[in-house]
């Protein structure tokens, strides 16, 4: 299985003015953009860290999904959500000829976690054998900075600014967990798993 970002977020919609605010970085002065290209490079691993965290994507893009099997023939739950909506299904056999699905084959389950392809009859289309399905989609919150969620930009702007503060070289946090703060902003966001806590 392999989940693809096909489009990025522009620098220019990433919320630096922000983030400076929240540090109180000094305005008004020849050197004031000096720091853009860090700043800039601190949201977007910030936005990576809470995707991954999450499963969700915050800014609105297209991705694509390929997969070699359904793992139940009439739905299969998709890698990414929110869902905005599917655009293509394709099936693409072992000699990459691609058949295109027609839309009336399959609609989109929305969910807050595991949004659903289903199939409007019995089963999805078959996968023939060294062959793949890909299902491309448009995911996200967001299609700009103004329009994220309130608690999502709070903890991307917080993370953000961790890493800024910490960037001389160790942490105070675990690499490998979020700081407090910011996980408590994304408890709703997280799907939880019995007997496997928090994604």
């Amino acid at each position: 299985m392999l989940l693809v970002e096909h489009t990025t977020t522009p620098d220019a919609d990433l919320p630096v003015e922000a983030l400076k605010d929240h540090l109180r970085l000094g305005t008004g002065f020849a050197e004031a953009d000096i720091q853009d290209e860090m700043l800039v490079g601190y949201l977007r691993a910030a936005l990576a860290a809470i995707e991954g965290a999450t499963g969700k994507a915050l800014f609105q893009r297209t991705f694509s999904w390929t997969t070699a099997s359904w793992r139940d023939m009439s739905q299969q739950v998709l890698p990414v959500a929110p869902i905005l909506g599917i655009t293509e299904l394709c099936i693409i056999d072992r000699n990459e000829n691609v058949e295109i699905v027609p839309t009336d084959r399959y609609a989109l389950i929305e969910d807050v976690h595991r949004p659903r392809l289903v199939a409007t009859g019995f089963f999805l289309p078959t996968i023939p054998v060294g062959g793949k399905a890909k299902v491309t989609v448009v995911a996200g919150y967001a299609t700009d900075w103004p329009s994220m969620p309130h608690d999502v930009a709070l903890a991307v702007i917080a993370l953000a600014a961790s890493y800024y503060e910490n960037r001389g070289g160790t942490t105070p946090q675990d690499h490998e967990r979020l700081p407090n703060q910011v996980a408590a902003l994304l408890q709703r966001y997280r799907e939880m798993r019995l007997f496997k806590g928090m994604r």
